[in-house]
C-alpha cells in the first residue's frame, strides 16, 4: 500500500484517475475524468440529463465497474475492495426504493441488523436516526403514506444507519417542495459541520450546489468541463451581465450581432442575449440607444452579477433544466 492511499484511508478521501465507462454500442458514459475530494468537503456534481453524473457516483459506490481507469473510496479501490467501500459508505440513490407496507423503524432496525448489528442495538440506532430526521412522529404509519420530502429523509436515515465516512448523495432533493429541500440541505450541512463526514453530491439545482458545495465539478458530455469553488468559478466568468430578452430567438439572434462590438463577450440562449462588460451599469444607456435606433425593443432588461448558471451556460453552451421525477408533496 502506497503512502498516499495509507493517507486516504484514514481522512476519508475520494480520488478518481483517469475513469472511463464505456457501454454497448461504443457509447462513452464517462470519458477519462480526475478530480479529488478532500476529507471533510461537500462536493457538487453538476451536469444535465446523460453527462454522466449517475454512471460515475454507481462506479463509485460500487454498483456499476469502470472501463478503464481507478477509482478509490476511502482509501480502497472500488473494484478490488468493494466490500470496505460499502463498509465506509452511506448511499442514497436518486430513485427511492422503500417498502411501502413497512413501518420506518422496521426499515432502519433490518438494515441495521444487515450490517451485522444485534436486533437491539440496529433498534436504539434507528431510533436516533429517527429522532435526528424528525421522523419520530410518523414512527407508527407505514412509509406508503409518507410525503415526498419524508421519503427522502428515510432514505437518508438508512444511508447513515452503519455511522458511514463518506455519504453520496445522487440528486436528494429533486422532486420536493422548497421547505422540504431546505430541510434537506440544513440536514447535509449538519452532517459535513458536526460529524466532518465527506459528501458527494449530484444535483439538477445549482442553488443547490452554491449552497452547499466547497468545491463543485461540472460534466458534460462524459467530461469534466471545469471544477473549482462556487465563488471562484462565477469569478471566472468575469463580469456583470446585461441581460435583454426577446419576443423570438430570430430577434434576439440580430440584436446579438448588432451588439458584439459592446461587450467584452456576448453570449445567446434562445431568446435572451447576454453582454458581459465591466461597470455594465453605466453601459446600459449605450445599449438601450443602440437598440432603438436599431428597432430592436427588448422585453425586458436586468443586470445581474456572475451566478454558476452563467458559470454553466459559458462551459456547456446551455441551461441547467431541473426536472422534477417525482410529484411534490407538502410536509
Amino acid at each position: 500500500m502506497s503512502v498516499v492511499e495509507s493517507t486516504s484511508k484514514a481522512n476519508g478521501e475520494i480520488r478518481v484517475e483517469n475513469l472511463v465507462k464505456k457501454y454497448p454500442g461504443d457509447v462513452v458514459a464517462v470519458d477519462d475524468i480526475s478530480f479529488r475530494v478532500k476529507s471533510g468537503q461537500i462536493f457538487g456534481f453538476l451536469g444535465p440529463n446523460g453527462a454522466g453524473k449517475s454512471t460515475a457516483i454507481k462506479i463509485l459506490t460500487t454498483l456499476a465497474l469502470p472501463t478503464d481507469g481507478n477509482a478509490f473510496v476511502g482509501g480502497y479501490d472500488v473494484v478490488c475492495e468493494a466490500a470496505d467501500v460499502r463498509r465506509i459508505a452511506g448511499v442514497a440513490l436518486q430513485d427511492i426504493g422503500l417498502d411501502p407496507i413497512m413501518k420506518s423503524l422496521e426499515l432502519l432496525t433490518l438494515q441495521g441488523q444487515l450490517f451485522g448489528n444485534s436486533r437491539s442495538a440496529a433498534k436504539q440506532r434507528a431510533e436516533e436516526l429517527l429522532d435526528l430526521m424528525k421522523l419520530t412522529d410518523a414512527v407508527d404509519r407505514r412509509v406508503g403514506t409518507y410525503s415526498g420530502g419524508m421519503r427522502r429523509r428515510l432514505d437518508l436515515a438508512l444511508a447513515l444507519v452503519h455511522e458511514p465516512e463518506i455519504l453520496f448523495l445522487d440528486e436528494p432533493t429533486t422532486g420536493l417542495d422548497p421547505a422540504g429541500r431546505r430541510d434537506v440541505w440544513e440536514e447535509v450541512r449538519r452532517l459535513n459541520r458536526d460529524l466532518g463526514m465527506t459528501i458527494f453530491l449530484t444535483t439538477q439545482y445549482l442553488e443547490e450546489a452554491d449552497e452547499l458545495a466547497d468545491i463543485v465539478a461540472i460534466i458534460d458530455k462524459g467530461k469534466i468541463q471545469t471544477e473549482g469553488s462556487p465563488a471562484k468559478l462565477k469569478t471566472a466568468v468575469g463580469n456583470e451581465s446585461i441581460n435583454l430578452a426577446f419576443e423570438s430567438r430570430e430577434i434576439a439572434e440580430k440584436a446579438s450581432a448588432e451588439l458584439n462590438d459592446l461587450a467584452e463577450r456576448i453570449q445567446s440562449d434562445r431568446d435572451v442575449v447576454r453582454l458581459y462588460v465591466s461597470q455594465a451599469a453605466e453601459r446600459i444607456p449605450v445599449v438601450v440607444k443602440r437598440l432603438q435606433d436599431l428597432k430592436l425593443n427588448p422585453i425586458s432588461l436586468t443586470l445581474t452579477q456572475p451566478t454558476l448558471d452563467d458559470v454553466f451556460l459559458q462551459v456547456t453552451g446551455q441551461r441547467l433544466m431541473a426536472q422534477d421525477t417525482m410529484p411534490t408533496q407538502s410536509e
